[in-house]
C-alpha cells in the first residue's frame, strides 16, 4: 500500500484513500506539494473567482459559519484560529465579530501574501504565519477554537488531520469545518455535478490561468465523504456533540464539533 492509501479514507473506484489525490501523485507528500503550487497559482485571482463562481454565495456560508460560533468568538478569553485561512475572507469576519485580532494560517505563502494586505487595507490585525494543517506549531490543548473554510477537503490525509485539530483543542473547545459536500438531492445534485464538471474548470482556468486547479476542485469535491460520513468520521477522532448543517441545497456543509 502506498503513502497515499490506507484503509480509512475516501473511496474511490474501490480503494479507500487517506486524503486528497490531485492528478499524478503517488504520495502524501506529492499530494500536499501539488496543491500548494495549484493555490499559489490561482492567488493573485482566487478571490474574485470565489465570488463568480458560487455567485457570491459564499460571503453567505462564511457569515453563517461566523454566526454558528459568535459565542466562542465574544469570549474575550478564548483563544481561535482560523487554519487553511487562504486570503482571510473568514478570518477578517471572525476577527471583527470578537474585536480582537486571532490567529489566521495557511500553507501557501502566496495565499498569506494576499491575506496580509487585504488585514492591512483593512486596519485587522491577526497575525498569520505558515503552517502545514498536519504538523501545526502548536502546543497541545493551546486552542478554543479552530475554523477551516473549503480547506480540509484538500489535506493529504484526512485522519491525521483530524487527530492533529482534536490535539491541538482545548477541552470543551470547538471544530467548525466549512467544506463542500454532495448535495442529498439527486436532482440537484445532478444538475451542481454538471456545472462543477463542465462550467466551473472552463471559466475558472480562463480566468485564473491554471485549468488543472479548476479541474482538481470537483474532482477533490467528488472524493470527499458527504455530510453524515464526515460527521462519523469527525466522531471517530474523539470529538463530541457534532452536527452538520447543509447550506444551498447541500452545495457545502458545515460541521460543528466540540472536543
Amino acid at each position: 500500500m502506498s503513502a497515499g492509501t490506507r484503509t480509512d479514507g475516501t473511496r474511490n473506484g474501490g480503494i479507500r484513500t487517506a486524503g486528497t489525490t490531485p492528478e499524478g501523485t503517488a504520495s502524501e507528500r506529492e499530494a500536499a506539494l501539488r496543491v500548494q503550487e495549484m493555490f499559489g497559482e490561482v492567488a493573485p485571482r482566487y478571490d474574485f473567482l470565489n465570488h463568480l463562481l458560487s455567485l457570491n454565495i459564499d460571503t453567505r456560508w462564511r457569515a453563517h459559519t461566523v454566526r454558528r460560533i459568535k459565542q466562542v468568538l465574544s469570549d474575550p478569553h478564548s483563544r481561535a484560529m482560523d487554519l487553511c485561512c487562504g486570503t482571510g475572507d473568514l478570518l477578517i469576519a471572525m476577527e471583527r465579530t470578537a474585536g480582537r485580532p486571532l490567529l489566521g494560517s495557511d500553507f501557501c505563502f502566496p495565499m498569506l501574501a494576499g491575506a496580509a494586505r487585504k488585514f492591512h487595507r483593512l486596519g485587522l490585525h491577526s497575525p498569520l504565519f505558515d503552517a502545514d494543517g498536519l504538523e501545526l506549531p502548536l502546543a497541545g490543548e493551546s486552542l478554543d477554537l479552530i475554523t477551516i473554510a473549503f480547506g480540509f477537503r484538500n489535506f493529504s490525509n484526512y485522519r491525521r488531520g483530524l487527530a492533529e485539530l482534536h490535539r491541538v483543542l482545548r477541552p470543551g473547545g470547538t471544530l467548525a469545518i466549512l467544506e463542500f459536500s454532495q448535495p442529498p438531492n439527486h436532482v440537484f445534485r445532478a444538475f451542481y455535478e454538471f456545472y462543477s464538471t463542465h462550467v466551473l474548470p472552463r471559466i475558472g482556468g480562463l480566468i485564473s490561468g491554471s485549468s488543472a486547479a479548476y479541474s482538481y476542485l470537483p474532482a477533490s469535491v467528488r472524493k470527499f465523504p458527504g455530510a453524515p460520513e464526515f460527521r462519523e468520521w469527525i466522531l471517530e477522532e474523539g470529538f463530541r456533540e457534532v452536527e452538520f448543517d447543509y447550506l444551498s441545497f447541500g452545495i457545502a456543509a458545515l460541521h460543528i464539533a466540540r472536543k
